[in-house]
């Protein structure tokens, strides 16, 4: 890989990648913004052949990426208040909960709309009327029993016990059962073990709220593995998945080298578009560089701004300016305030 920057000064106490993690994330907000109504609910949203993937899926990328933004931005930071507003969104499009209690009656063995609604319920935005026919149902065999992939498996305990359901299951059966968990050769990476590596990580550390949810074995591993990866997948201009390496990264307790932290913060910053937006990958030459349809690219500038705010974040802690909390903390801005009562 050829970085387009290998520069590392620190210029005023913070560190190039710093810098351009924050630019990216800056952008990445500003064009989501410009384009939440494309995140908006259709029609179809509770019809029973309804395109999950093109409606509540998009929804539930975007909550989760803003409480997990506004738990590295600090009150007074502008990030803070423009994804406060975007969750507000968010949920107003689900009408404060109640068509995850509509979509249970509809499905009720569905595990989608619960793992959705998590991401509202660890910014604390509940409805209790979901919770509790949630926790009905929980209860069945046919819940219980339903097969799922380890990966999904672990993104469902993690969402049931955001809501109070506790399963009598083993974490580590499910995480044994990856293809991360399992330690594989490295050179077998591919573009699928990659995101399912990714999603592990993800759920283990509630979304890089806890870096010591790893395993001391996974996290050798990964130290050891992630930067050739990343690089990989950097040259071949896979932006969507090195953001969400980019996230695992600052997600664990040791992060990446400077050098390697610098080098792909400048290939995503150099990969996007002038309105913010970043492509899921690199385009063709003979296309346009016209901004790319919302579909191919809503979800890669999300894990942008979600990797940016892990990177930017670890290093505000690193420096003892600010603490994380376990909660959205700070003042709410007007909507999400309204949103809550």
């Amino acid at each position: 890989m050829t970085p387009v920057d290998k520069g590392v000064a620190v210029r005023g106490g913070t560190p190039a990648h710093v810098r351009s993690a924050r630019r990216v994330q800056e952008d990445a907000l500003a064009w989501v913004s410009a384009h939440r109504e494309d995140f908006a609910l259709g029609a179809d949203a509770l019809a029973p052949d309804g395109a999950v993937n093109g409606s509540w899926k998009p929804l539930g990328e975007l909550a989760r990426v803003c409480v997990s933004v506004s738990l590295r931005t600090p009150p007074s930071d502008p990030l803070h208040a423009r994804v406060q507003g975007l969750l507000a969104y968010a949920w107003r499009q689900t009408l404060e909960g109640e068509l995850f209690a509509r979509l249970q009656r509809f499905e009720p063995f569905a595990t989608y709309p619960l793992e959705v609604y998590a991401a509202f319920a660890s910014a604390g935005l509940r409805h209790a009327g979901y919770e509790a026919a949630v926790a009905a149902v929980a209860r069945s065999r046919g819940w219980r029993l339903a097969e799922q992939d380890p990966t999904r498996r672990l993104g469902v305990l993690a969402a049931e016990r955001c809501v109070g359901v506790h399963r009598p299951e083993d974490v580590s059966r499910s995480l044994n059962g990856t293809w991360l968990g399992g330690l594989p050769e490295p050179w077998t990476f591919e573009r699928s073990s990659g995101y399912a590596l990714t999603h592990v990580v993800f759920h283990l550390t509630d979304w890089g709220r806890d870096p010591d949810g790893v395993p001391a074995d996974l996290r050798t591993y990964l130290a050891d593995w992630l930067p050739a990866w990343l690089d990989t997948c950097l040259d071949a201009g896979m932006w969507d998945l090195s953001c969400e390496l980019l996230a695992v990264a600052a997600s664990l307790p040791e992060p990446l080298g400077p050098v390697s932290a610098s080098d792909a913060w400048e290939w995503i910053a150099a990969a996007r578009h002038p309105t913010g937006a970043l492509p899921e990958e690199r385009p063709p030459r003979t296309r346009s560089r016209s901004e790319p349809e919302f579909a191919l690219c809503y979800h890669s500038t999300l894990m942008a701004a979600f990797a940016a705010a892990l990177a930017v974040g670890r290093h505000r802690m690193s420096d003892g300016r600010h603490r994380m909390s376990d909660r959205v903390t700070g003042p709410y801005d007007d909507d999400l305030e309204g949103a809550r009562r």
